[in-house]
């Protein structure tokens, strides 16, 4: 197997629901290659910590300056007088 096929299969590995004869493909690749084990170490990650995360109040003035840039690109994408799609 080699880097490009291992990511095709990336997010059936991840979920668990990659072919078996696959799945040992995709391990004894990743047992020689150390930038395939990162990425794959990393997807697990990012999902134990979306998984396991909690709604988080951003802070006011953050959530003030988030808005504002919101709606200064809104404005630009639709300026007044031009017609809605």
């Amino acid at each position: 197997m080699k880097c490009e096929e291992l990511l095709r299969h990336l997010n059936e590995y991840v979920d668990g629901t990659v072919d078996p004869a696959i799945c040992e493909e995709f391990e004894k690749h990743m047992a020689g290659c150390n930038p395939c084990q990162v990425v794959v170490d990393n997807i697990r990650k990012t999902i134990t910590l979306y998984q396991a995360g909690q709604p988080y109040e951003l802070p006011l003035k953050f959530r003030q300056r988030l808005h504002g840039a919101l709606r200064e690109s809104w404005k630009q994408k639709h300026p007044p007088g031009r017609p809605s799609r």
